[in-house]
């Protein structure tokens, strides 16, 4: 038969492992996240240099003492092994906070983006793959910027066009 003090003794030491068990579980943390990847034909590819550029929504500085927007720049890894590229917009890119609108111009490897078809990158340059400058500036309008919370999108469609050869 076990003594009152060893019994004392022994439930103190089946409490005290369950706190620390307990305990143990109360500060553990879980973390879920999503991971995707988009894997590029090796013979055409527009893709932006940092991968989440296009899953973040882009955010243009404002520069207080020059009272202007700043533009955004990022860079993109293109390839055609057939010929050079194309691109144009979808549609014409504006800021607007309901109200107002800002327009932006878009370029793309040094490259005004419209409308219509434009030759970002020569077959030369696309055949062998490099990486080109997208910028996007925002175009002060006549009575200057107006206050508020401006949003839009740019959207640009890449075309792989049929080299020479």
């Amino acid at each position: 038969m076990h003594s009152p003090v060893g019994k004392i003794a022994h439930l103190a030491v089946a409490a005290t492992l369950t706190l620390w068990m307990l305990a143990g579980y109360a500060i553990r943390e879980e973390k879920t996240f999503e991971v995707t990847v988009s894997i590029p034909t090796p013979d055409f590819y527009v893709l932006p240099n940092d991968p989440g550029f296009l899953e973040r929504e882009q955010k243009m500085g404002w520069d207080i003492n020059r009272k202007t927007l700043l533009p955004l720049s990022t860079s993109f890894d293109v390839r055609n092994a057939n010929g050079g590229i194309t691109a144009r917009l979808e549609h014409e890119p504006v800021l607007s906070n309901g109200k107002e609108l800002i327009s932006l111009n878009v370029m793309f490897n040094h490259q005004l983006l419209t409308l219509t078809d434009t030759e970002v990158v020569s077959e030369s340059v696309a055949n062998v793959g490099s990486r080109v400058p997208l910028k996007i500036e925002a175009i002060e309008p006549q009575d200057g910027f107006f206050a508020g919370e401006y949003y839009g999108s740019v959207q640009i469609i890449f075309d792989a066009q049929l080299g020479s050869g």
